[in-house]
């Protein structure tokens, strides 16, 4: 009998994940089923970057944040976003797909040629939404 050894592969996902909420716990799972073994990666976005992004600092503090997202069960490992740049966190990383939620528009305009330039080759993936009236953070954040 041949065995296969099973490839764990890696899939990466990015936000803010201010308040962990089910939209959150879906957007892991649709990531998650993106491989059959997956290797699921959060990135979370820093303070000076949700700033930017966003026009607000964020609820929590991105060590809490942090925290929380590593300790979900869904997650494998759940890093920092990286300070200056996008890029040198992912390519660390080396993941074989990246998960953009449906509404992520920041930094993903030639983010696969980018990666690809510096010699990562990753698929990318746009994931569904989840109930975006009823589970997206800024109105979950704004009402708590």
């Amino acid at each position: 009998m041949i065995t296969q050894k099973k490839v764990l592969i890696k899939v990466m996902v990015f936000g803010t994940f201010d308040v962990l909420h089910k939209g959150h716990l879906n957007f892991f799972k649709q990531a998650r089923s993106l491989s059959n073994f997956p290797y699921l990666i959060v990135s979370v976005a820093r303070d000076v970057n949700v700033k930017k992004i966003k026009g607000q600092n964020p609820k929590n503090g991105e060590r809490k944040r942090r925290a929380v997202i590593k300790n979900c069960y869904l997650v494998n490992k759940a890093v920092l976003g990286g300070k200056v740049g996008y890029l040198p966190h992912i390519l660390k990383e080396k993941p074989a797909i990246i998960a953009l939620g449906y509404d992520q528009r920041a930094y993903v305009k030639g983010l696969k040629r980018e990666l690809a330039k510096k010699g990562l080759k990753v698929k990318i993936k746009r994931l569904k939404s989840y109930k975006p009236k009823v589970f997206k953070s800024s109105f979950y954040v704004n009402r708590h």
